[in-house]
């Protein structure tokens, strides 16, 4: 795991500065600790920061092929390398390394662009042919790895895995995309390929950016993989369930591979679990687990947890953290480099430094819900969806569209009486519905908070159009399976990934995510999603499939996640801060908001009358991006120390 960066000179073959290649490099010296490269050339500067976790004796970066015409800088794991290997050699190329990297180069050089097609990992990498006068990108299939690029006002192109690679370039302009700040408001971060920055952008998940010089100008990313939900695959329930459980464990075995100290996280839910059992599986010695509990028990799955790690006997850590444990603020905001809203960053954060101190790379059970049907929004919007097919837009539309408009919103009701939503989203269509449920402010809250000059500025732009572009491509008239395309391409990649991959790489820990390996989300969406989905019951037939393995009370018990109390610490030892943020002169001054709107949410929170923790903390996030972004680009500075309190 490491960092990548890189300048071209797509019209002729300038030189860079050796001193400002290195700068832009170091910035993100957290992503790999163990060594730096950098190599120049007319042209061209490319660099590279390593975390050693395969091949720690010559893996070194950028890595060339024999006659040094072909280099490569990477970030990720191919974890099916020791495969391609061999093929390679009976091509005629020759290894000097045993690192996943030289796969790469070699592929390059036997395949082209087709290389990416045969690779299996999760990846961000530059290429540079020096024949072809080629830098080929490409990231991941399922975006686990980042990957930010821009071209600069001379014609020049600099890339990198994260945003502060571009922004600690002098020659780039700051300028914020009012596009992206509506997004923002909606999502609660910037989805892909948009950046917070006008003429900054992230390569999409399964696309190839190349750059040819002296012709780079109309370079557009192009796509070379895309889930296909079939639905139709006639497997019977038990042969699903071994199935299952076989492709898990390939996955799992394949993520294994490391020449460092290896682990798991073990939150105690139904994803990292099974990953653990199968681990266990896999293991002679015991598997290292983490875990991160919460003094408060309203959030606290250790006891779960625990369960897990004394049934397979783990080496098992669990810290507890306190739950006033809010002073990463300013951390999050320098480490995301745009603003991000999603509060479980903060113990994602935390969970990754304590991992640290025990191994190197963590097994990680994210991707389950988006592939299996996991999320209580998933079985709300069949229930909406069973509704909207029996009842004409003409009738519904109107009807519903009264309602949501009538009935009061009651935050402090319980959710059973809190109509307002549905009634709202049983007017809309199936896809501007699902919006609605997935966006933290909506359109009318949006529309409130921001200034009448920035919504012109818009020219008519609403964050819906995200969905109605993904929508457009996903080629199914399935309704989970259409939802859980639009979360691949948006929540799974803008949110969890982007959050898991900064709070890790924050730490030089490398995390891997085996229930997003692509040939299993392939095959999962051939299933038909009445066995994700059935009677009620989110990720029918993966927990069917580990009934054996896991407890019943952790496949079975309601869904936690990874939360903290925001609304407590708003109205509690947040309060001054939160009003500092959301009612600076910063805030005010931007030109974004309506200060009256603004000062309507303060007052309304701290007088318990409403609920605005969701607004306020997307507030105190922009703020916190804001004062960043006025800052000199500098590295992240080094980690909190966090609010401990050890079990007894």
């Amino acid at each position: 795991m490491c960092g990548i960066s890189g300048l071209f000179d797509t019209h002729g073959q300038r030189p860079f500065d050796r001193a400002l290649a290195s700068r832009i490099n170091n910035i993100q010296a957290h992503r790999g600790p163990d060594e730096d490269g950098l190599h120049l050339e007319p042209g061209l500067a490319l660099g590279h920061r390593r975390l050693s976790v395969i091949d720690l004796t010559t893996g070194q970066q950028p890595l060339f092929n024999e006659d040094d015409s072909v280099g490569v800088v990477f970030n990720g794991e191919i974890y099916n390398f020791q495969a391609l290997v061999p093929e390679l050699q009976a091509l005629g190329h020759r290894f000097k390394t045993r690192s996943d990297t030289e796969a790469i180069v070699h592929a390059w050089e036997a395949w082209g662009p087709a290389c990416v097609q045969r690779l299996r990992g999760m990846f961000a990498f530059a290429l540079w042919d020096r024949q072809q006068q080629t830098l080929f990108l490409a990231r991941d299939r399922m975006g686990v790895k980042p990957l930010h690029y821009a071209w600069l006002p001379d014609g020049s192109f600099v890339f990198g895995s994260e945003l502060k690679v571009l922004t600690a370039h002098p020659a780039f302009v700051r300028s914020i995309d009012p596009l992206a700040v509506e997004d923002y408001f909606a999502f609660g971060y910037v989805p892909d390929p948009r950046c917070i920055y006008r003429n900054a952008h992230k390569l999409p998940p399964a696309h190839t950016l190349t750059l040819r010089r002296g012709d780079a100008a109309q370079a557009q990313p192009q796509p070379y993989w895309d889930v296909q939900f079939i639905n139709d695959n006639p497997i019977d329930l038990a042969d699903a369930e071994a199935e299952l459980r076989e492709r898990v464990r390939e996955a799992v075995k394949l993520r294994m591979v490391a020449d460092v100290p290896l682990g798991a996280f073990l939150s105690g839910g139904v994803d990292s679990s099974a990953v653990v059992a199968t681990m266990a599986g896999l293991s002679s010695t015991p598997v290292h687990t983490c875990a991160i509990g919460f003094d408060d028990p309203r959030f606290n799955e250790s006891a779960f947890a625990q369960q897990v790690a004394s049934r397979y006997r783990t080496d098992h850590r669990l810290e507890i953290v306190k739950s006033d444990d809010f002073d990463l603020i300013d951390t999050l905001a320098h480490l995301y480099d745009e603003p991000f809203a999603d509060s479980s960053a903060l113990p994602t954060y935390r969970v990754c430094q304590m991992a640290r101190k025990h191994v190197t790379v963590a097994l990680s059970g994210d991707g389950g819900d988006e592939s299996l049907g996991g999320y209580r929004r998933y079985r709300m919007h069949l229930g909406e969806e069973g509704v909207r097919s029996r009842l004409p837009p003409g009738v519904r539309s109107p009807v519903f569209g009264l309602l949501g408009r009538l009935y009061p919103k009651a935050d402090w009701a319980p959710r059973a009486l809190r109509a307002k939503t549905t009634f709202q989203a049983m007017a809309m269509d199936t896809v501007q519905a699902y919006h609605h449920s997935m966006s933290h402010l909506r359109t009318e809250q949006r529309q409130r908070l921001f200034a009448p000059a920035f919504e012109r500025s818009l020219g008519g732009y609403q964050s819906l159009d995200v969905f109605r572009q993904h929508a457009a491509r996903a080629q199914t008239d399935d309704p989970l399976a259409l939802i859980q395309y639009l979360d691949y391409k948006t929540w799974l990649v803008g949110d969890i990934n982007t959050k898991v991959d900064r709070a890790s790489m924050a730490h030089s820990l490398e995390v891997r995510e085996p229930l997003m390996d692509h040939p299993l989300i392939e095959w999962l969406a051939t299933l038909p999603s009445g066995l994700k989905i059935k009677g009620g019951e989110g990720k029918y037939i993966f927990k069917k499939a580990f009934e054996p393995l896991l407890p019943h009370g952790v496949l079975y018990r309601p869904k936690m996640g990874f939360s903290v109390p925001l609304a407590s610490w708003l109205r509690g030892p947040l309060a001054q801060r939160m009003r500092d943020s959301v009612l600076s002169p910063r805030m005010l001054a931007s030109g974004y908001f309506n200060a009256r709107g603004l000062q309507t949410l303060v007052e309304q929170h701290l007088g318990g009358h409403h609920d605005h923790a969701t607004a306020l903390w997307m507030l105190i996030m922009f703020d916190a991006f804001l004062r960043q972004a006025q800052a000199p680009a500098q590295a992240v500075p080094q980690a909190a120390t966090p609010a401990v309190a050890m079990p007894a």
